[in-house]
């Protein structure tokens, strides 16, 4: 039995309804160590019949049997194992990878063989030495001459250990010195027990075969033997085939983008750029919450929720907004914002509640010291004050003592610590029971400075002492507003509710926030600027991802003739996916890393000139930001690469390979 069969083997083309028969019932048989040239004119179906041949053309009818087996060439994985298993192609054109040596060019075959990395190297170095290349090894195809590119292709199709060497015009491109030299290799590899099959339109080069078939119109005109073919023993050692393994087309991907390492670098570029630009503006999102979250906590002790009456019978507002609008009421309507004994007895045996401070606010208080005077807001020191606030001196303990903020004790002297135990005075308007406003004067010792760099500059006095200056004023002392402690610091959400469900006669009572809802508020916008802000910069990564996708678009037109060669080679359909993907893949995470560098870079940078002014890291990039922008990165650069890399993985090869 021959070891390669083709059984009415008919093929057609058609141009609309209209049919044109190429192939019309081809029956031919070949042996090992023949030596076989099909001869005939262009248009005569010898190509096509080699595309069959070589498990290229799955559209014809009739049968290809391989030793004894027929092959299915309706099973795609099938002839992509047929190819890498028994299969070499040499081709006109050479077709060989540019960005690849000559060695990798070899060893691209032998990475789908199961041999280790070592006998892979060691096998394409002697098949080179074989075809008189052991000093251009480490070239590239484009430092060789026709010929001995030929010698590499020639290398490449015997690297797998195929049964069959189809040679398509080997020797079209070559003059007459290269051709001879080529027609001898092939008829070495015949006697070495391939099967060779040559297509040519030479007389002459047919002549140096073993066998001529003479096609004339989809038809073997003519069978001739030259000579006896080289009658051969199976061998009992067979490389072994395997598809191209990941890391194969990891390499396959590296190597290419370092060989276009400009244009690589470019599109890397501009996606590190969107990385960076995410990742900073998360971290300064970051930043500016530590930084509020420091300011806020030095001016209050988040323990110590403060409760308000609630003068607003709108539901739809939050405690903060309904804080918001009783404090606007105390302007105009005074009385109406202070709190009972018998409200706050109803406060004080609400869930979690420990204990209560009530306490007063009031606005446009003028304090004075010789010719330095201030207007600014004045109320009675309670627990949910900060002790942190205090940057000098003490807390008001007693009648007659007040704290006073930094930039006052600044106006007071040239060392603002000096303002300590002298003595100001404060003067305010409070109301009586009939809202009639009722002048207060005082004179009070300075005790502590607090600090004037915060949100809000903070003037107090005991509660006691505030007290007794209203009562002695004839105006209203019921408090304005209360500190509340909590039992437990876990408790404070779940009391703040308890407190806010409260009602008097049918009316919710108070409203009480929690530093929580204070920065609640603060947050959300914060978070939407920084949101905002890390989109604005995330246009880059789209803008790069659609350079990744004009650039793989480029790339597969551009490597057209090396996608037929790794699908002639056995390369399978994914495994051109995959390396187009992972190109664009590899690109997304060296851009990631150099996004991640610069990020950090820049938090450094920023921090260190921001640093004297609010004496804070204002940049706090997290492990979280830098996943968050890794993982978008990559998935839009999945999302462009999949279409182009779909694309070539769907090429035709024998249109690939015919592509100029």
């Amino acid at each position: 039995m021959a070891f390669l069969e083709l059984h009415k083997i008919t093929k057609s083309y058609y141009l609309g309804k209209q049919e044109f028969p190429v192939l019309k019932g081809i029956d031919l048989s070949f042996e090992k160590g023949e030596f076989v040239s099909i001869l005939g004119e262009s248009g005569g179906g010898k190509s096509t019949l080699m595309n069959i041949i070589g498990g290229l053309d799955r559209n014809f009818q009739g049968e290809v049997v391989v030793d004894g087996h027929i092959l299915d060439h309706h099973q795609a994985g099938q002839l992509d194992n047929y190819r890498r298993q028994t299969i070499g192609y040499i081709f006109q054109s050479f077709n060989l990878i540019n960005y690849q040596t000559n060695l990798q060019n070899v060893e691209t075959s032998l990475n789908m063989t199961t041999l280790s990395a070592t006998e892979r190297h060691e096998r394409a170095e002697l098949l080179l030495r074989k075809v008189g290349l052991g000093e251009h090894v480490y070239k590239y195809p484009s430092q060789l001459s026709g010929g001995q590119k030929q010698r590499v292709a020639i290398a490449r199709a015997l690297a797998g250990d195929p049964d069959v060497i189809i040679a398509d015009e080997p020797t079209g491109a070559l003059d007459s010195v290269n051709t001879g030299e080529v027609l001898v290799l092939l008829r070495q590899i015949a006697e070495e027990g391939k099967l060779v099959i040559m297509v040519t339109h030479s007389k002459e080069v047919a002549d140096h075969s073993s066998r001529i078939l003479y096609m004339e119109n989809g038809h073997i005109a003519r069978d001739r033997s030259l000579n006896e073919h080289h009658r051969i023993q199976n061998s009992m050692y067979h490389l072994t085939s395997r598809p191209l393994s990941p890391t194969t087309i990891w390499s396959m991907a590296y190597e290419h983008l370092r060989y276009n390492w400009l244009q690589s670098l470019l599109i890397i570029l501009g996606s590190a750029i969107g990385v960076f630009s995410v990742i900073l503006f998360l971290g300064l999102g970051n930043g500016v919450q530590g930084y509020i979250n420091q300011q806020v906590g030095q001016l209050a002790n988040p323990d110590y929720p403060t409760v308000y009456r609630n003068l607003s019978k709108d539901s739809k507002l939050n405690a903060v907004e309904q804080i918001d609008n009783t404090q606007k009421v105390m302007a105009t309507n005074y009385a109406s914002t202070t709190i009972s004994s018998d409200y706050l007895d109803k406060l004080s045996k609400s869930q979690h509640v420990e204990k209560i401070y009530p306490a007063y606010m009031l606005a446009a208080a003028n304090f004075s010291y010789g010719d330095v005077k201030v207007g600014l807001n004045f109320r009675s020191w309670a627990p949910n004050l900060s002790t942190e606030l205090l940057k000098k001196g003490r807390e008001p303990l007693h009648r007659g003592e007040i704290v006073v903020s930094k930039n006052f004790a600044n106006k007071i002297g040239s060392n603002w610590t000096k303002a300590i135990d002298k003595e100001i005075q404060v003067e305010y308007a409070a109301v009586d029971a009939d809202n009639n406003p009722v002048p207060v004067t005082a004179k009070l010792k300075v005790v502590g400075i607090t600090d004037g760099n915060q949100a809000a500059e903070v003037f107090a006095v005991s509660h006691d002492e505030m007290k007794a200056e209203l009562a002695a004023a004839g105006a209203l002392t019921d408090p304005n507003f209360v500190a509340v402690k909590i039992d437990k610091t876990t408790n404070v959400k779940a009391a703040v509710r308890k407190i806010n469900s409260i009602k008097i006669n049918g009316m919710q009572a108070f409203v009480a926030a929690s530093m929580d809802d204070v920065l609640e508020t603060i947050y959300r916008i914060t978070n939407l600027a920084t949101y905002v802000l890390a989109a604005i910069s995330g246009i880059s990564l789209l803008v790069s991802a659609i350079m990744i996708i004009v650039t793989t678009y480029m790339s597969v037109a551009e490597r057209t003739k090396e996608i037929g060669v790794l699908r002639a080679l056995g390369a399978r359909q994914g495994d051109i996916k995959y390396l187009f993907t992972n190109e664009a893949l590899l690109m997304a995470i060296v851009a990631a890393i150099i996004g991640i560098i610069l990020a950090f870079i820049g938090q450094a940078v920023m921090n260190k000139l921001l640093y004297s002014l609010i004496t804070y890291n204002i940049v706090h990039i997290s492990a979280i930001n830098v996943l968050e922008a890794v993982v978008i990165s990559i998935i839009i650069t999945l999302a462009a690469s999949f279409v182009p890399s779909r694309k070539a993985a769907r090429l035709n090869t024998i249109e690939a390979l015919a592509n100029d």
